[in-house]
């Protein structure tokens, strides 16, 4: 090859550019470090200022009436304190109001797990099971989430009162549990269809019935969904007032805490610190319920939320 000849490919070589310097890794890592602190001082600025009513409630439940109509609760955290568990005392020699106590947990118990067990059947059959109309059965049930409740209520009196249920705890059992199948059924279906198809198949070639998977595989993977699900429905019986008021209200030896508060609003209506204290026990088991199965409801909540 000739010297022009090397020169000309020489020439049209392509001319490689230098590489851009990359970012640092160290540059890098603050960056995400500054991102995520400011995410998690977010996080709980948020978390204490939600706190902050709950906290003043506590506070308030302790403190003397002549505190309570003179200063702010804030008050109370400075020296010299003066507490008294004197509110609570009240509150417990209230009229009905320990009774009122145990029939909340009465009707929150099975209040949570007959829609947590209806759910969790219906849920698998929905998402393991085949049979005619199943999507269009599912979706009828997801739409009667938009329903409200109130609507219901006139009919399903008529009904209760028919059959003799009025002033029953069977009554509102039977309400809650209702009322709380088709969020129950949405999310438990969700998380199940997201298990892996090839453990369901291959407890089917084993020979397990759909009962013995849905007892030994489908509810110990389903911990965390039923957890949240859980949470959800016992803080909603737990709270709830209109459903009490009206399928209990003639009944007071059966009645909720709800309703015991609500007369005390009444009864004592500018005894702040008695009320305080009144709000603050009936609270206090949702509050032990939510944090003893906090770990299992971010979980619950997420899983599922991309398949199914």
């Amino acid at each position: 090859m000739s010297t022009t000849n090397t020169e000309q490919v020489v020439t049209s070589a392509p001319v490689l550019k230098e590489p851009k310097p990359e970012r640092s890794k160290l540059g890098h890592l603050l960056a995400r470090s500054v991102s995520s602190g400011l995410v998690a001082a977010l996080v709980v600025a948020i978390g204490l200022l939600w706190s902050v009513p709950t906290f003043g409630l506590f506070v308030s439940s302790f403190r003397p009436p002549d505190l309570i109509n003179t200063t702010g609760w804030w008050t109370g955290l400075v020296p010299p304190w003066q507490f008294t568990i004197q509110n609570y005392m009240d509150v417990i020699q209230a009229q009905g109001f320990g009774r009122a106590f145990l029939n909340s947990i009465i009707i929150a118990v099975p209040g949570t797990i007959f829609p947590l067990l209806i759910g969790a059947i219906t849920a698998y059959a929905f998402a393991w099971m085949k049979f005619p109309l199943r999507n269009w059965i599912f979706l009828g049930i997801v739409a009667l989430q938009i329903i409200p409740l109130q609507i219901a209520l006139v009919p399903v009196l008529g009904l209760y009162t028919m059959l003799g249920l009025n002033g029953q705890y069977a009554a509102v059992w039977l309400a809650h549990t209702a009322f709380g199948l088709p969020f129950s059924i949405y999310l438990l279906r969700n998380f199940f269809a997201a298990l892996p198809s090839d453990l369901m198949e291959s407890a089917h070639i084993d020979g397990a019935s759909h009962v013995r998977i849905f007892w030994n595989i489908i509810l110990p993977l389903s911990v965390p969904a039923l957890a949240s699900l859980a949470i959800f429905q016992f803080m909603w019986v737990w709270n709830d007032l209109l459903i009490s008021l009206i399928f209990l209200g003639g009944n007071p030896q059966n009645a909720p805490m709800t309703l015991i508060i609500a007369n005390l609003v009444n009864t004592y209506g500018n005894n702040y610190q008695v009320l305080t204290a009144a709000a603050f026990i009936s609270m206090a088991l949702p509050l032990v319920v939510f944090f003893s199965m906090q770990r299992y409801f971010v979980r619950g909540i997420l899983a599922g939320s991309v398949k199914g």
